[in-house]
């Protein structure tokens, strides 16, 4: 049964300015990389913001008692102090370098921003629980290091799975290059296309046979490696004729455009949208089933969608407290089936859905349609990430669902949100290409390669989970319905903030040659951290033990940690601030990203 979105006593504020933070106050506390996201995204809400205080985040004001949260790098005594060193502990620069053949640190602030969106998360979290009339929270304490272990959580499944990965892990990928010099990258979700943009270039039958499925898995293993004839076959044409290739196919390219492009067309909008819709249901009754500890208990969140960006989104909502349903297609999620499995489910899939129920509709069919809507009727969320258009076109958008249930939240996680003309597919990879996140994620002097780790998926589901916990506060504040939307665009913006603000300025938007590329020892490699990194450059490791080389240069009052390069070793890493276990299926699960104190 949906809750009354009027339980709570607090003055409705004026719709035609509401923000969900309005009258709100919040001292900031903390180290500033996990605090920038934070601060800015509080400040969107409608918070009044106060930086650089001492201690923890506080945020309350108005008719709300102050939530409380904090948030650190690792654990003390972790040796996990800084960007660096939480991507070399917890597996991003293994995962991020397979393409390259070893480990490379991305060059953006990929786990400050998760780690501050997940915190944003918390607060909103506790200020739902209480306008619901549940106790005050306790404080939700955020690590890089957990914030590292979710964004990782789908590679890490598949590496305790039963059976091996559906494809090698080895160098290669996108992005190819015309021979006019045109870095762009490839997307269809569809082999027909494929083979058919590869025939038009006259590629061999034998690469484009052998091509599809590395290209196929590269969101599942961030590594692509197809035969190098296909980037052969590009270099023999010019742009204009491979962009022709792909209008033939249906197949689609996008050039890669640098961070000064996007920094001259960023508009600096909002990384989501939160609209105010008709209002909802007269208040029935006060009863909450709201915890400190599980904020979102008693609401129901419909979820119909794919992949990763709402599946991730809606499972956050779940660890919440929420009761999360899966709206899928006949015969179930096709995606349960990818390997590996445990147990006979897929490990990736059971990363991002375990322990949601699923309800299998035919959303073409009119009946069908007619039961999604029941449910709609008795939830409180219905979140999708369907292709642009389609909700409309079936009379599921929020002006036909909000008749059914006044109060409802409607969420949608998409690509583009609308704010790129020509936009290509609003897949991670475009979006990467499209917005410089290719650039940004390697330093000065390499060619920029977007990440085939899925960085823009994994972050647009930190922002749908973001948007949701807004509306749901402004349904609290203001008694109407809400429609939330976010996109890949705006999680590439914040994650691309410091880098557009440099780019905008004139300055060197990139990092510096070299930039946290880990040191090779004779049986690993270390990493330090981005302070100490110039300084150990000095010492030459390479015939050292790694726990030798790490003794070496902390005996010179630097900083460095071993890199995880087997992500099932992180389960019994003592370095992490929380276990990761096993679940019903034997199938690795994260710890939450929050901790509770």
């Amino acid at each position: 049964m949906a809750s009354s979105p009027t339980a709570h006593t607090a003055v409705r504020r004026p719709l035609d300015t509401a923000r969900p933070l309005d009258a709100l106050r919040c001292d900031i506390g903390g180290p500033e990389p996990l605090t920038r996201v934070v601060s800015d995204h509080l400040r969107r809400l409608g918070a009044t913001v106060r930086d650089g205080g001492p201690g923890d985040i506080a945020l309350g004001g108005g008719e709300f008692a102050p939530v409380l949260a904090r948030t650190a790098w690792g654990a003390a005594g972790s040796g996990i102090e800084d960007e660096a060193t939480a991507q070399a502990v917890t597996g991003v620069m293994a995962v991020h370098g397979r393409r390259h053949g070893a480990p490379r640190g991305l060059a953006v602030e990929y786990l400050a921003t998760a780690t501050g969106l997940l915190t944003v998360q918390g607060l909103l979290a506790g200020l739902v629980g209480q306008a619901r009339g549940g106790p005050p929270a306790r404080v939700r304490t955020t690590t890089a290091d957990r914030a590292g272990l979710l964004t990782l959580s789908q590679y890490l499944a598949a590496a305790g799975a039963d059976e091996p990965e559906a494809v090698e892990h080895a160098p290669g990928g996108p992005p190819f290059t015309s021979a006019d010099g045109v870095l762009f990258e490839l997307e269809t979700l569809d082999p027909g296309a494929w083979a058919a943009f590869w025939r038009a270039l006259e590629a061999p039958a034998d690469a484009i046979r052998a091509g599809w499925r590395p290209f196929q898995f590269r969101y599942a293993t961030a590594c692509a490696p197809f035969p190098v004839d296909l980037h052969e076959v590009t270099r023999r044409h010019p742009w204009a004729r491979i962009r022709q290739a792909a209008a033939q196919s249906e197949a689609e390219v996008c050039r890669l455009r640098t961070l000064a492009e996007r920094a001259a067309e960023d508009d600096g909008a909002d990384p989501w949208s939160l609209r105010v819709l008709g209002p909802g249901r007269p208040t029935t009754t006060a009863a909450t089933a709201a915890t400190a500890d599980r904020p979102l208990a008693g609401l129901t969140v419909l979820e119909a969608g794919r992949r990763i960006q709402a599946p991730l989104a809606a499972h956050l909502l779940g660890l919440l407290g929420a009761r999360v349903i899966r709206i899928e297609p006949p015969g179930g999620d096709p995606l349960r089936g990818m390997p590996p499995a445990c147990a006979g489910i897929s490990a990736r899939w059971l990363a991002l859905n375990r322990g949601k129920e699923a309800v299998e509709i035919d959303i073409k069919a009119p009946g069908d349609r007619t039961r999604l809507r029941e449910l709609v009727a008795e939830a409180d969320v219905f979140l999708h990430n369907w292709a642009p258009g389609k909700a409309a076109e079936l009379d599921l958008d929020a002006e036909h669902l909000g008749t059914v249930n006044p109060s409802l939240v409607y969420a949608y996680t998409g690509g583009w949100a609308d704010r790129i003309d020509d936009a290509p597919m609003g897949t991670d990879f475009m979006v990467q290409a499209r917005t410089g996140v290719g650039e940004a994620a390697h330093p000065a002097g390499e060619p920029p390669v977007p990440s085939l780790m899925t960085l823009l998926d994994v972050l647009g589901g930190l922002h749908g989970t973001e948007a949701v916990l807004a509306a749901l506060l402004l349904r609290e504040r203001t008694g109407h319905g809400v429609r939330a939307e976010s996109s890949l665009l705006g999680a590439a913006d914040t994650l691309l903030a410091p880098a557009l603000r440099r780019a905008a300025a004139g300055a060197e938007p990139r990092r510096p040659a070299g930039f946290r590329h880990p040191l090779r020892t004779s049986d690993g490699w270390i990493a330090p951290s981005d302070t100490s990194a110039a300084a150990a450059t000095a010492y030459d490791v390479t015939g050292m033990c790694t726990e030798d080389a790490l003794d070496q240069l902390r005996g010179h009052g630097l900083t460095a940690t071993a890199v995880t390069t087997d992500l099932s070793a992180l389960h019994h890493d003592p370095r992490l601030s929380g276990p990761i276990g096993r679940d019903a299926h034997g199938a690795p699960a994260v710890p939450d990203p929050w901790s509770l104190a």
